[in-house]
């Protein structure tokens, strides 16, 4: 099964450099997209065979999640049960045979770090949501998460260290994650890799390949032999961020 993730920061924008096309030639069997910022009313995208899971915000033209599936799900769940985050359209949540699949996108912790405190409080629950769900079967969290983990996840780590995405909080959190029975895909496979999934708009960061690492496909341990290939599409246009996709054995 292949599944794609992209933070298309808005979604009819993107499908006008070119997100439609992607999708086309990707093929993949599920697309998990954050940031969406559409309404049910507004969407235009509706590629034939797919399955639409759309969680919009309360308010208009802000955040939201969206997930476009060949394969029907078990169920699905909108939102992890907290008003503050729920109200965003933060989090979808698919369960498939053989496990959840969790489309996250994760709160910025805001310039002046205005959200930090409440960014800690969501990654304790998504903490407490994912590991509830892994007492049931296997998970596949993916999304914008919104930090850059290690060094290696951020061309300037001396410059960037203590701002939004890379705070010593933030990444403390990841670790608490990947602590409690998970593992990041990208770097399990890419031990020394340094491809990045999120350029700022400002100073050619894209043109000079200056980015962070903050896009994942996060699994259970229990899962890991699953997961085939995973794959940074860094040369995809559209966005502030390029897609990534995981490919996982979807059997017993």
């Amino acid at each position: 099964m292949k599944i794609i993730s992209w933070n298309v920061a808005g979604l009819r924008a993107c499908l006008n450099k070119g997100l439609d096309r992607f999708f086309e030639e990707e093929k993949a069997d599920i697309y998990c997209f954050q940031e969406s910022k559409v309404t049910e009313e507004q969407n235009p995208f509706h590629p034939l065979r797919y399955k639409e899971y759309l969680y919009p915000a309360e308010r208009k033209g802000y955040s939201g999640t969206l997930i476009y599936s060949k394969v029907e799900p078990l169920s699905v769940t909108y939102g992890i049960g907290d008003e503050e985050y729920d109200s965003e359209g933060r989090t979808i949540t698919l369960e498939f045979d053989n496990f959840y699949l969790v489309n996250c996108y994760v709160p910025n912790a805001k310039r002046e770090l205005e959200r930090l405190d409440s960014r800690m409080r969501f990654e304790d629950l998504m903490r407490e949501y994912l590991s509830n769900l892994k007492k049931k079967k296997n998970v596949v969290y993916c999304g914008d998460l919104n930090v850059a983990h290690e060094e290696i996840d951020i061309k300037n780590p001396k410059g960037n260290r203590g701002n939004a995405g890379f705070t010593d909080e933030e990444r403390g959190k990841m670790t608490e994650l990947l602590d409690s029975g998970f593992i990041d895909t990208y770097r399990h496979l890419n031990p020394e890799g340094t491809k990045y999934t999120w350029w700022s708009y400002m100073g050619h960061a894209r043109e000079n390949d200056t980015g962070w690492r903050i896009d994942y496909f996060i699994v259970n341990k229990e899962f890991i032999d699953k997961v085939k290939d995973v794959k940074i599409y860094s040369d995809v246009m559209g966005s502030d961020h390029c897609p990534i996709g995981i490919e996982v054995l979807d059997e017993k």
